[in-house]
């Protein structure tokens, strides 16, 4: 992959040439041009303009000469800026020569790609690799329509990163890997790496990210989703940002599936399941059809693949509408002919009609290979924040599940538990009153749940500290509140369950 020309797009710069990259980054690192570094230069106001797509704050911030002022214009603005000032700061005759920089005009240069510094999860300086105009929050918002066009880190590039189980792994698979983000991450904790994408100059850019951040190589395979793995081929982590939206026609290939309805994001999740070693994950983003006369969640239960536990979340729904909307004017299509963008409008709204779509549900879903005679199946709704990184509360979740499958009433009552980390108890009724109407439970990390509990159950929970059986507390309180032990044992297991499935309580080892 020494450059890949495209008519109507810019030639990217060479990846046949490791050592240009590395003296590239260190010229880049050594005049701070970093996330932290952006901060401070720019400001918080300015720094979230840029995620907006607007420009002039940073613009009148990086006015002066600073070699971090000039990288900024360069790299982030897209600015032309003079010869001789950017050979104060970068190795320019080399840029130029691998097309990092074009000279533009008599004696200025400017970048061939947009080059964007990105904090890694253990503090490392990462830069991703975009094409022109093209990073979510670039210098002219998303400019450019090309099919080709590879985009940057958008909020649902980085919440799959903070999603993603990150347990030290042998393979690790990233689909459609567009500017290489999932890939750069993986590359931290798998000793290979490989990733795929329909669009060869995807997989160009993918190698100039890792090249840039200093990241190990990934092979690096042409061809949609699954085709380029071979038949034999598994991995302990599949991840995915498919081109989800469900729209008439594959027009923008970075973000249509091409394939009717939800139908990309269903092949998918159901092809997952052979790719995966035993007790490997697989992680997508997806949108999926709200149908009328049908049960969302039995629609998504019908994609999981046997031999998998599953964990899938609706983070939000849209009505066609607002759904139509989002994504017409993601293609900048409100800024154009207004017949034709009504046009199209009406093509979305056709097509919903014909499949009596109601809403569209986006998410995230997870699977784990297993061999339980009966895998666990969750699909749930849960649109409020969250913390992120969500990766290890992720994994936690099925181990929790191995441990429930593992242990009857009797043996879950012999268990020792805790209470997880921040989980504070709320009391909810009328001032004044004795008692209150309801106990509620409440998690300040993680998923941030929220559950009611019974008196029993919140004295339980209160108290588990990993010392005492669960049988043991459950036999104490029964004497405090003049309650049979023995009626008190038998209908509690079901709530211990619930409250260990959702993190509430966790098995004391």
């Amino acid at each position: 992959m020494g450059g890949v020309t495209d008519t109507g797009l810019a030639p990217l710069p060479a990846t046949d040439r490791p050592d240009a990259a590395a003296r590239l980054r260190d010229a880049l690192l050594a005049a701070s041009f970093t996330a932290d570094g952006l901060l401070d230069l720019l400001g918080a106001p300015a720094y979230a303009a840029l995620a907006r797509s607007e420009t002039v704050p940073a613009l009148r911030a990086t006015r002066g000469d600073t070699p971090l002022e000039t990288l900024v214009r360069l790299f982030l603005l897209q600015q032309p800026v003079p010869h001789a000032r950017v050979a104060a700061v970068l190795p320019v005759e080399e840029a130029l020569e691998t097309r990092w920089l074009t000279r533009v005009g008599g004696d200025e240069v400017a970048a061939t790609v947009d080059v964007r510094p990105y904090g890694g999860p253990g503090g490392e300086d990462w830069f991703i690799v975009s094409d022109l105009g093209c990073a979510v929050g670039g210098a002219g918002g998303i400019g450019q329509r090309d099919e080709r066009v590879v985009l940057g880190v958008g909020g649902a590039s980085m919440t799959l990163a903070g999603i993603t189980v990150r347990t030290p792994v042998a393979s690790a698979l990233d689909l459609g890997t567009g500017s290489g983000i999932q890939a750069l991450h993986a590359s931290q904790h798998a000793t290979r790496v490989t990733a795929t994408d329909l669009n060869p100059r995807a997989l160009h850019v993918t190698a100039l990210t890792l090249a840039l951040s200093g990241a190990p190589t990934a092979e690096l395979r042409e061809g949609s989703l699954f085709e380029p793995v071979r038949d034999d081929e598994t991995f302990d982590l599949v991840v995915s940002n498919p081109p989800f939206v469900i729209s008439p026609g594959a027009r923008l290939t970075y973000r249509d599936g091409g394939m009717g309805g939800d139908d990309l994001c269903r092949s998918l999740v159901q092809q997952a399941g052979e790719r995966l070693n035993e007790g490997g994950f697989a992680q997508f983003l997806a949108n999926w059809q709200h149908v009328a006369g049908e049960d969302w969640q039995d629609r998504l239960r019908s994609w999981v693949p046997r031999g998998c536990d599953a964990w899938i979340v609706q983070r939000e729904v849209q009505d066609v509408t607002q759904y139509a909307e989002l994504w017409l004017r993601d293609a900048g299509d409100h800024r154009g002919d207004p017949a034709e963008y009504q046009a199209r409008y009406d093509a979305w709204l056709d097509e919903f009609e014909a499949r009596k779509v109601k809403a569209i549900g986006f998410g995230w879903i997870t699977l784990r290979r297993t061999q339980a005679a009966e895998p666990s199946v969750t699909v749930e709704e849960w649109p409020h924040p969250v913390e992120q990184p969500l990766g290890e509360a992720i994994r936690a979740h099925f181990d929790r599940l191995d441990y429930l499958r593992e242990h009857d009433d009797a043996a879950l009552l012999e268990g020792h538990f805790k209470l997880a980390a921040e989980v504070v108890q709320e009391q909810v009724g009328l001032p004044g009153a004795e008692d209150p109407e309801h106990v509620v439970l409440r998690q300040h990390r993680g998923m941030r749940r929220a559950t009611k509990v019974d008196t029993v159950g919140a004295g339980f929970a209160g108290v588990c500290d990993g010392t005492l059986s669960a049988g043991r507390i459950l036999d104490a309180i029964a004497q405090l509140v003049g309650e049979d032990p023995v009626l008190l044992r038998d209908r509690t297991p079901a709530q211990i369950r619930l409250l260990v499935e959702q993190g509430f309580l966790e098995p004391a080892v």
